[in-house]
């Protein structure tokens, strides 16, 4: 997915620098050089060093980046990620947009390695969801990779999903579906469609009309997921959303779900904490 970010480069830039980084500009010649090393201070999920590279590469192709740990690797306190060495007015004019993107990416990554260690043994895999921060849904779902987790739909083009209020409006589960299908049939596309229902009534209208690829099972209990799970008999793949925290995601995975997906993987992520120091 890193191939994406290219585009958004550039406006982080002018967003930052503006006319200038007038600081760096009347405080340090042009010509120093000099190396700075990016410091773990707390232990978590590294994510974001390609990120980096890119922005270091974009602002001053000489600049030359040596890596020590890779995205997805575990970190603790006082590691050293990378060094990066050339000119001190690029240094630091790319340290806080770097510092910012790997410090967000690396606590979405935290985050989601905690949910997917919770779910070790069980088959389940959790899904992040379109809850992002404007503009960055693509870096922080890219954390979501890295820390072990499954993207769900990227945005609303890649997939049909009928929520709660698509099947009122559209009058029920069955012209939601039908409709979604012919849709689909008419523009030639190959969509994969997911239902989301709230009771064991829409869960059975579904199942009645069939065509969906995965049916998510909203704010259903631990104890009504289960009975879902007898029901659907493996027909189709199975979601769980809402009301799921770390402390009862296996109790929902025991169920017999494939996927749980969580929101607050993104939403609500505290960043991990790092710096970029001259060397």
């Amino acid at each position: 997915m890193t191939e994406n970010f290219n585009h958004l480069i550039a406006s982080w830039f002018a967003e930052d620098i503006g006319d200038g980084d007038h600081t760096t500009l009347s405080s340090i010649p042009e010509t120093a050089v000099g190396k700075s090393q990016l410091i773990i201070k707390e232990d978590g999920i590294l994510a974001g060093v390609e990120i980096a590279r890119r922005i270091f590469y974009a602002f001053d192709p000489e600049l030359k980046m040596t890596v020590f740990i890779p995205d997805g690797s575990a970190v603790k306190v006082g590691d050293i990620a990378f060094v990066v060495e050339g000119k001190v007015h690029s240094l630091l004019q790319t340290e806080r947009l770097m510092l910012n993107i790997m410090q967000r990416m690396s606590g979405v990554a935290t985050r989601t390695h905690q949910y997917v260690k919770a779910l070790e043994g069980t088959g389940t895999r959790v899904l992040d969801t379109r809850k992002t921060t404007p503009g960055l849904r693509l870096l922080e779902k890219e954390a979501v990779r890295i820390g072990g987790g499954v993207n769900h739909r990227i945005g609303l083009y890649d997939m049909i999903l009928l929520k709660d209020n698509h099947v009122d409006f559209a009058g029920g589960i069955k012209n939601a579906i039908a409709r979604a299908r012919e849709y689909l049939q008419a523009k030639g596309k190959n969509l994969q469609i997911e239902i989301e229902v709230r009771n064991f009534d829409e869960l059975s209208q579904v199942l009645e009309v069939g065509g969906v690829d995965r049916i998510m099972l909203d704010n259903f209990s631990p104890e009504d997921t289960r009975k879902a799970v007898e029901i659907i008999d493996g027909r189709y793949e199975i979601e769980s959303s809402g009301g799921i925290t770390l402390d009862n995601l296996r109790t929902y995975a025991e169920c017999g779900v494939d996927y749980i997906s969580v929101g607050a993987l993104t939403h609500s992520v505290k960043s991990l904490d790092m710096s970029f120091k001259a060397v």
